[in-house]
Order: C-alpha cells, then structure tokens, then sequence
C-alpha cells in the first residue's frame, strides 16, 4: 500500500507564512460579510499571521478584514485586507478555489452520516488532517473515510485515533503525486514495434548510407532489449539500464521506446525536468505514443498543473481506454479541480477495468 500524502506542498507554504508573520504586533479586525470565511476562519489566520484579532473597529485597530459594506474607519487603519488579500497573506488558495476545490465541514457529514464536528476537530489535534480555512482537501478524505468507517463499527474514536497514528502506511492514498513519484511505477514500453531491418538481420541495402542506418538499427534494438531487461525483475539495475537505453537511443535518436523509458527513469528519480522534456520529445516524434502522454500527466500532476495533467490523461484515454490506472488518475485529478460530475465516469471505468484493482472500494464510493 502505498503511503498517505500529508499535505507536503501546502503545509509547507502555511508553515513559512505563520514564520514570516506578516501581521505581529497589528490589531486586526473584520467588516462586513466575507464570501467565505467564517469570523472564526478570519481569528485563526489572522493570529497564525501573528496579529490579535478584534471583534471590533476600536482605535488600536491597525488593519481591517473588509467584505460588503462600507464603514468609516479610524485613523489608526493603515491597511485594508479583502478576503483575497488576507488568503494571499496566509499563503492560502483564493476563495474561489477553496469554494471549488476543498469540502467543507457540512459536505462531509453529507458524504458521511455517522460524522460530527468533534470528529473532525480530534483529526486535526492527531495532525491526521489539516484544514485550510476550515476546509478539508481531497487527500484528507483519506483519513477521514477511514475514521467515519470506524465510527460506523462501533469503534471507539480514541482507538481510531491511535491506529490511524500508528499505521500511516496501511491508508490507501488519494493524492498519489505528494508520494514519492518512485512508489509508483511509470508505464513502460516493454518490446519494440515491428520495424525492418530490426527484428531479423537486414539484407545489404543499395548504399552504404543504407547499409550505416540499418546497422544502427540493429544496435540501438540490442541496447534497448539490454535495457528492458536490466529495467525489469526484483533486482532492477536503473543505473545500468539508463546507460543502455541512452546507447538505444544514440543509435536511433527516432527510437521512442527508449526515450520513453529513460525517462521513466528520471521520473522514478524525482527528476522531473530531465523526465518531461523527454516524453514530450517523445510525443513530438510519435503522436500516439500512449506511455508518453501518460507519464507526462502525472508530471503535470505533481507539479500542480492539475488543468494540463488532465488534457495528457485525457490524450492517453483516446490512444489506450482500456487503461484502468488513467481513468483513475484522471478521476483524482478532475476531483481535486472541483469536478466531481466529470471525474464520475471514469470512477466508473476504473472499477469495470480493474474490479480487483488497488482502488476499487475508493472508486465505488465515488462512483455513486
């Protein structure tokens, strides 16, 4: 099983904002009616960013929160923060993003009956979830699930606590590009398409540039079986089979398997510019290349680029649809985009595909 993402990329920006403490020292207070922060929300973020936080304009109050409304203001006021402005000073997400692509606190007693608040608040003490602005992102859901499932047994919810604590490996995780991209592998060509002059010894061709490209052929096949050999087995030699796979290559600079899979290999290697130039190099010499378009979207993926991952899920989908893993990863993807209705149908794919596959209970509760 592989290991639960624990929000690397944006408790990381949290951490170094609240470091930063923008508002130390300030008095700060709210107006008006936000679009969605709560006056809580707003008292959490503003005493993260240092500052104390008023329920009312008094005349030490040095910054305001303003939303619909005008009010006067005293002369004290020397900033005044929208509801952007303060998610930007947090390092949030804007308000519409947290509106589209984060659940709050009401969709999941929805999505799970037997949960409460309290629940949710004990999560958060465990460091089991970590809300942003009192809302909850797709890869909590993980936890979460896991927890109202427990809930639902009978289990008591300290004992839920502990074993979610102490065994983070056995969760299934949702937010599969925060995990290292090695815990997953790339798909990978395995055998080279039919070409002449590869999978038998060549005729002698009229010219001796004929006879040189020909040659060359044979040879870069050679390397690229050594490298799918030394690619593959429990005892996979990545080192080794890169050497090969670049000789392949060097041979053949138009032998796309070998570029595809050397740069599975930076990939699996956290190397993630090396491996992106070489899959689109790839797509640029063969346009069907499903491996290329597949490993490119979950590059996308893990870089945030969720609206770029989706179009390279979604070319892999027109060239293999039979692919289960795809329709899972692109599921995920349009998820955390807000679009549940659009991720549906490839739940529903993944779970026809792969009824036994790694995800299948998560994908029927998100199919329905």
């Amino acid at each position: 099983m592989r290991k639960i993402a624990r929000h690397r990329d944006t408790s990381a920006a949290l951490d170094a904002v609240a470091a930063a403490q923008p508002l130390a020292g300030r008095q700060v207070a709210l107006t008006g009616k936000l679009g969605l922060l709560t006056r809580r929300d707003v008292r959490s973020l503003v005493e993260r960013l240092g500052g104390s936080f008023s329920p009312e304009i008094t005349a030490e109050t040095t910054v305001v929160i303003a939303g619909d409304g005008a009010v006067d203001l005293p002369p004290t006021v020397t900033r005044v923060l929208s509801e952007s402005d303060l998610c930007r000073e947090a390092g949030l997400p804007d308000p519409a993003t947290l509106r589209d692509q984060y659940y709050s606190a009401r969709d999941l007693r929805g999505m799970y009956p037997a949960l409460r608040d309290e629940h949710l608040r004990q999560l958060e003490r465990w460091r089991l979830v970590r809300p942003v602005a009192g809302r909850y992102s797709f890869s909590d859901l993980t936890v979460i699930r896991q927890a109202a499932a427990g809930i639902e047994r009978g289990t008591p919810l300290q004992a839920i606590l502990r074993e979610l604590s102490s065994d983070p490996d056995g969760q299934l995780a949702l937010d599969f590009a925060s995990s290292s991209p090695g815990d997953r592998q790339p798909a990978r060509v395995v055998a080279l398409p039919a070409r002449p002059g590869v999978a038998k010894a060549p005729s002698l061709p009229a010219t001796r540039a004929d006879q040189i490209a020909a040659a060359n052929q044979v040879l870069a096949a050679k390397y690229f079986l050594e490298g799918a050999e030394l690619d593959d087995g429990e005892h996979r030699d990545l080192d080794a089979a890169a050497a090969a796979y670049r000789r392949a290559a060097l041979f053949d600079p138009l032998l796309v398997p070998a570029i595809v899979n050397l740069a599975n290999v930076h990939y699996e290697r956290d190397r993630l510019v090396e491996a992106e130039a070489l899959y689109e190099k790839a797509i640029r010499l063969d346009n069907e290349c499903f491996e290329a378009y597949f490993n490119l979207g979950n590059i996308h993926h893990d870089l945030g680029r969720y609206q770029d991952a989706v179009a390279a899920y979604q070319d892999a989908l027109a060239l293999n649809p039979t692919y289960p893993e795809a329709h899972f990863y692109l599921a995920v993807t349009l998820e955390k985009l807000g679009r549940s209705a659009d991720a549906r149908p490839h739940w529903r794919e993944y779970r026809a595909l792969a009824p036994d596959g790694e995800f299948v209970e998560l994908a029927k509760e998100f199919s329905e």
